[in-house]
């Protein structure tokens, strides 16, 4: 009876490690369970691989400041637009690295010879995070919400669709499953591109009353958790409509405001990217060989934007005045390193359309005080808001406007300086309740009417336009820009607002900057994108 006790209980253990070693095996070779790892490395940039040769495993981006909502379509700030990047998919989308139109959910398109009509064939199987079937009905819900709502709302729908109180876009119509129909009430030449940017991502329609907390879109990642102020988490959608994508089994975006702490948890492993970073660290990153130093291609503007319905900025040349007090170089040289050039047009000069004559406001203390004479200038004290964040086009917004006070002091105007947490600075800048502030632009989709009409026009004024500078002028050639399918009638257009606008002086033009980034060496396949925000899609550590 002992023997055969004994004979069994080997029989149990033989038995026991066959069924181990064969459910070891499983785990292994299945990539759907991206988020389940039996390797129990401690780099949280490590974990895992998948059945296709990617590495797997968790990425922790650290950012300058947190999401304001994860509904793509109410918000303007790049943090949001980080983490929805990730989550949800547009009809069209960019070129990896530039602001080429590429296909997304819609595979392919045609256009009438008009201009007005435009036909997406879409692609098939795709399914939303919650389940529900991405179809022609889907993109028709969606545009029909935005065109629903108001300017306060949807700012960018807005700023894109609508002109002079009338919408651009006439109808959106579901032929069948997988085609969608636009017809438009006139010809936009940026139409493609605008559609190709992040605000106007498809959502779940059975998910709209919970996206700004709790995002449901097609993309390669699924959200999980916000703690605000601190991160969001993302895991990998297993579903995901493009083959072996993403490689990533979880994404976490984590706010550290400080440029130095967000520097030293990358090099300490907390964090394996690092965005905004100062441009002094940029020598110190190169010569450590564990971090790379990453340059995102440069499409951007920062600015001071002086509140035109505001005293004392309602007076022309009080805003002139400014332009010739403050000292662009200086600032660019002490706090950009080299990583920006000073700012002329509110554009960059890469855009089509840059008027290359305007040779800009020169650094003249004394013509400054000359203009606020004429103004009757009464040295009335104002406030100067500082961005509470790192931006791509401002990596420390404090010590700027601190250079900036100085400047404006130096002419005889005393500057308050003034900050609040990020959301509510942009939405009391975007409300007019300040008097000068910083902020800036990095653009959406390559075209100089996402910068000029979109930032100043006056059809936009109370959602992008902060400055709520109005130019009846300005908006006629703007417009027609719009229409104007001929490139160069379209960029002559162009050149002669910013001639306008140069002499109206709503903002001062400081900067077109190259952003930094920092990340760890392990970290593969990361493709800045101008725009600002990218997906991770092909992202994988080592």
């Amino acid at each position: 009876m002992k023997k055969q006790s004994w004979y069994m209980l080997l029989l149990l253990v033989v038995l026991s490690v066959f069924l181990v070693a064969c459910n070891s095996s499983d785990e292994g070779t299945d990539s759907n369970e991206g988020t389940e790892d039996t390797d129990t490395t401690t780099d949280e940039g490590s974990e895992g691989t998948t059945d296709e040769g990617a590495t797997g495993g968790v990425l922790v981006y650290g950012r300058g400041g947190d999401t304001v909502a994860l509904d793509p379509a109410i918000v303007t700030d790049g943090e949001s637009f980080r983490v929805t990047e990730n989550v949800y998919d547009t009809l069209l989308t960019f070129g990896e690295q530039d602001t080429t139109v590429q296909p997304s959910l819609a595979k392919e398109w045609t256009v009438s010879e008009d201009g007005l009509t435009y036909t997406f064939m879409l692609e098939e199987g795709v399914t939303f995070h919650d389940g529900t079937t991405f179809n022609a009905d889907a993109v028709v819900q969606n545009f029909e919400r935005w065109a629903a709502g108001s300017a306060e709302q949807f700012y960018y729908y807005n700023s894109m669709f609508m002109s002079e109180g009338e919408s651009v876009i006439a109808s959106v119509e579901a032929q069948d499953d997988t085609t969608v129909v636009f017809t438009l009430t006139r010809p936009q030449a940026p139409f493609l591109k605008n559609i190709a940017m992040s605000p106007f991502a498809i959502a779940s329609p059975a998910a709209f009353d919970q996206l700004e907390d709790n995002p449901v879109g097609t993309g390669p990642f699924k959200f999980v958790e916000w703690k605000r102020n601190d991160s969001i988490t993302l895991e990998k959608n297993t579903a995901f409509w493009k083959d072996g994508l993403p490689k990533l089994d979880r994404v976490i975006f984590r706010a550290i405001p400080d440029n130095s702490a967000r520097l030293n948890a990358l090099t300490t492993g907390e964090i394996d990217i690092a965005d905004g970073i100062n441009p002094s660290d940029a020598t110190s990153i190169q010569s450590n060989s564990e971090l790379q130093l990453i340059e995102r291609p440069s499409m951007n503007i920062g600015y001071l934007g002086l509140t035109n319905n505001r005293a004392p900025f309602d007076d022309v040349k009080v805003r002139q005045a400014v332009n010739h007090a403050i000292d662009k170089q200086t600032i660019i040289d002490a706090f950009f390193q080299g990583y920006a050039e000073p700012a002329v047009n509110p554009m960059p000069s890469t855009i089509s359309g840059y008027n290359e004559e305007i040779t800009g406001y020169e650094y003249d203390p004394e013509k400054a005080k000359a203009l606020l004479a004429e103004a009757g200038y009464n040295g009335e004290e104002f406030e100067l808001w500082a961005m509470p964040v790192p931006r791509p086009y401002m990596p420390d917004g404090q010590k700027v406007a601190e250079a900036i006070q100085k400047n404006l002091e130096d002419v005889g105007m005393k500057a308050k300086i003034v900050t609040y947490e990020w959301a509510t600075y942009l939405e009391k800048a975007k409300n007019g309740e300040a008097d000068a502030f910083l902020l800036g632009w990095t653009g959406d989709n390559g075209d100089a009417d996402n910068f000029l009409y979109t930032l100043l026009d006056k059809d936009n004024i109370g959602s992008n336009n902060y400055a709520y500078y109005s130019s009846d002028e300005a908006h006629t050639l703007l417009v027609q820009a719009q229409s104007e399918v001929d490139e160069d009638k379209r960029n002559e257009l162009y050149k002669q607002a910013q001639v306008i606008i140069h002499e109206d002086a709503p903002w001062v033009p400081l900067a077109h900057s190259t952003p930094l980034i920092a990340a760890k060496s392990t970290v593969q396949d990361y493709l800045p994108h101008p725009t600002g925000s990218e997906a991770l899609t092909n992202v994988s550590v080592k």
